[in-house]
């Protein structure tokens, strides 16, 4: 007979011997060692990390301290801030530490779910795969990893199984990611090279549908992928290219995939790039960086059903492709935190108008400076292009760095932002003379007003040969000693 006694009762959890109770033995304190240590910080990445990072911080005058943020801004030591115009490359969509998303962490902390036992399932996945394919009604399921160049591998591998076939097709200049799979649709020469073999993968060129035409021809090509803007330049598909391609693609039996890992979540004024054109449904959506909140990282690949069940056609193939840390309940505590704010506080309107409020307002000083060509993109995702100017004394500076290397003159305008008006910026990519702003999605009109004046008094600098050309010649030498 079985007494209450006899049943095993839970026991209050036993301190591991390794690590001591609270209260008891030496503590792990990260306020203690971040004291401690933390003016260390270039010391230590130029020792154990990327050697060449510190060095080009120090060269350009990027080696700040910064010691918090808040939403668009960081504060240094002494109290100024610094407005950011970069958002860690699209990750702080919602900026940094917005009180929701911190929320939902504590919560997700203190809840100590039994998370990643591989082995059952849990709740968390399955409600953010929800969330996000409510925004996405022609799309069917979702496979969470930890990044946006996993999300991307995650496609390709995809595609290819669902298809049967090897090659997937590319545009020139893209960027999906720098793992070898993403790697192998990198339109970049200066990312691919001394890492080969890679994929039999295949450019074409943005908007060329002739192109892509000819290698749907060959029937072995299983996709295409395409960031609707492309990250490098800031380049965005002709109108009616996506809907075209993706006709082109059905009537060969290929994947249309669209890469939104920076493009997507509100980011170009759309919750998705590609649904500024109408009738666009990729087969496979990859997204990631403003998913994670800023805090976890986190990739998703979305698909449609019938590509999900020829993947994981039994139970047998059940784990065929899989991520260790993928659906790890911190990082979807994050995402359905980010997803409640964006619509609760209706972020994808907003930087709609506050995107349209800034392009304007920089469009409007093309014709006033000749230095400047052009400005363009949607959204919060805009390219400011600088181009040769038409007077002789502006011109002769102008070809002096073009000379020693393309793209000096983009970040003579980057630096003096952050040195003289402390507003961080960064080129578009390498040898591009293009600087993107793809700022937090909370930026308002005080932010607008402050890069603006901010970048007409760079503009006026560099028309009158002050300061900036100064600076040209720092960073000339620097590029004539690294040939």
């Amino acid at each position: 007979m079985t007494t209450a006694e006899s049943v095993p009762q839970p026991s209050a959890p036993v301190p591991s011997p390794s690590r001591p109770a609270s209260g008891g033995g030496a503590e792990f304190d990260l306020g203690a060692l971040l004291t401690e240590r933390g003016g260390e910080r270039y010391e230590l990445h130029a020792r154990h990390l990327n050697h060449q990072l510190p060095r080009m911080l120090h060269t350009i005058g990027f080696d700040k301290v910064y010691e918090r943020a808040e939403g668009a801004y960081f504060w240094d030591a002494d109290g100024a801030d610094y407005l950011d115009m970069l958002a860690g490359f699209g990750v702080m969509g919602l900026g940094r530490h917005h009180p929701v998303v911190r929320k939902a962490l504590h919560d997700v902390l203190d809840a100590q779910l039994a998370d990643l036992t591989r082995f059952d399932c849990q709740p968390l996945p399955g409600l953010l795969a929800e969330r996000l394919l409510a925004h996405s009604p022609h799309l069917d399921r979702v496979f969470f990893g930890n990044s946006g160049t996993e999300a991307v591998e995650t496609a390709l591998k995809f595609a290819r199984y669902a298809t049967g076939r090897p090659r997937v097709l590319y545009c020139t200049h893209a960027f999906h990611g720098l793992t070898t799979g993403s790697l192998s649709v990198n339109g970049e020469t200066g990312f691919r090279d001394g890492f080969a073999p890679l994929l039999p993968d295949t450019a074409v060129p943005l908007g060329d549908l002739d192109a892509l035409a000819r290698e749907l021809k060959r029937g072995d090509v299983a996709a295409l992928i395409v960031e609707p803007i492309q990250g490098k330049g800031v380049h965005a598909a002709p109108p009616g290219y996506l809907r075209a391609a993706q006709e082109l693609l059905h009537r060969h039996k290929a994947l249309l995939i669209a890469d939104e890992v920076q493009t997507g979540l509100g980011r170009t004024g759309d919750f998705y790039a590609y649904q500024h054109e109408e009738g666009v449904e990729p087969d496979l959506v990859c997204v990631a960086k403003a998913l994670s909140g800023g805090y976890v990282p986190v990739g998703a690949t979305l698909g449609k059903d019938w590509i999900f069940k020829k993947v994981y056609s039994s139970m047998d193939r059940v784990l065929v492709h899989s991520a260790s840390f993928g659906s790890n309940a911190q990082a979807m505590a994050a995402g359905l935190a980010v997803l409640s704010v964006m619509e609760r506080e209706q972020i994808v309107a907003g930087a709609r108008a506050t995107g349209d409020l800034l392009r304007t307002r920089l469009a409007a000083l093309v014709d006033r400076y000749e230095l400047l060509a052009d400005v363009r993109g949607r959204g919060l995702m805009i390219g400011i292009e600088f181009g040769r100017p038409r007077s002789l004394k502006l011109r002769t500076r102008w070809s002096m760095l073009q000379a020693a290397r393309k793209g000096l003159f983009a970040q003579m305008v980057v630096v003096p932002l952050l040195q003289r008006h402390r507003i961080l910026t960064q080129v578009s990519g390498d040898h591009l003379e293009v600087i993107k702003l793809i700022p937090p999605l909370v930026i308002g009109e005080r932010e607008v007003d402050r890069f603006v004046d901010a970048f007409t008094a760079v503009m006026d600098d560099a028309h009158d040969g002050g300061l900036v050309w100064d600076f040209g010649k720092t960073l000339v030498k620097q590029a004539v000693a690294n040939r």
